[in-house]
């Protein structure tokens, strides 16, 4: 079992050299920290909603690594070494790094459409930096480079997953949900529904499953953190093309609720 944090990313920085190596070039590159610092600008300052910047990007990395490191560990080989777009397991894994740094920063531009802004603009930021980070130039980077767009792409609810890498990004993103960090957003100091449900989720967890590879367990104090999980994380998993492989159990006041598979 492992806690939801932005550390959990420090574990696959220390086991995986090209981890490391990737948010070395990521946290080191003007362009994709000053976006990221943008994305609130317009999300937090401006629309009065809920972090979409740097500490979430971590956040999604260090998840969307464990549900990857579950699935692999229990038979599922990664769709991109399956079709030959990243070489090797540790090739997929910067796939899904890249797209969990990158994935919100569409914010920058405006809320509305911000998964397909954020895929364009990521274009560029990943021809500069995909050499520094692997080492090469050459035309294989062009595939890695569109498997990490598709991963922004298919974030937004109404994209379907085509990859295993896409899918592990959009779980990941719902799951930071705890202590007012819900991704269903709210506005800030105004205590309505989207607020309350927010506030009511203590902390969220990544663990191999019973019946499934991955279980998401999801300890609340009030039963109103369960719009959180209807509302973001049960459609993400419904449409990141791994439902087959994801349960989630809720906690609240010692009561163990099975939200999903229903």
């Amino acid at each position: 079992m492992v806690i939801v944090t932005p550390k959990l990313l420090d574990k696959f920085m220390e086991e995986v050299p090209l981890i490391r190596r990737g948010v070395e070039v990521l946290e080191s590159d003007d362009e994709v920290m000053e976006l990221l610092k943008l994305s609130n600008v317009f999300a937090v300052h401006r629309l009065k909603y809920n972090d979409h910047g740097p500490v979430h990007a971590k956040i999604v990395a260090g998840s969307a690594l464990e549900i990857f490191n579950l699935l692999v560990g229990s038979g599922v080989k990664p769709t991109t070494v399956i079709d030959g777009t990243a070489r090797n397991n540790e090739e997929a894994m910067l796939i899904i790094l890249l797209a969990s740094y990158l994935h919100d920063i569409g914010n920058a531009v405006h809320r509305d459409n911000h998964e397909l802004i954020g895929m364009l603009m990521s274009k560029s930021i990943l021809d500069r930096i995909l050499p520094d980070i692997l080492g090469e130039k050459s035309a294989r980077l062009i595939g890695i480079r569109q498997e990490v767009l598709h991963a922004i792409y298919a974030t937004s609810y109404d994209a379907q997953c085509l990859t295993m890498e896409a899918g592990t990004v959009k779980i990941a993103d719902g799951t930071d949900m705890a202590e007012g960090r819900a991704r269903m957003p709210y506005k800030l100091g105004k205590m309505d529904m989207h607020a309350v449900s927010a506030l009511s989720i203590k902390y969220v967890d990544i663990s191999r499953g019973k019946g499934r590879p991955v279980r998401i367990t999801v300890q609340m104090d009030d039963l109103a953190g369960l719009f959180q999980i209807e509302r973001v994380l049960t459609p993400k998993i419904k449409t990141s093309g791994l439902e087959e492989f994801i349960e989630v159990v809720v906690y609240s006041r010692g009561k163990e609720l099975i939200t999903y598979p229903s």
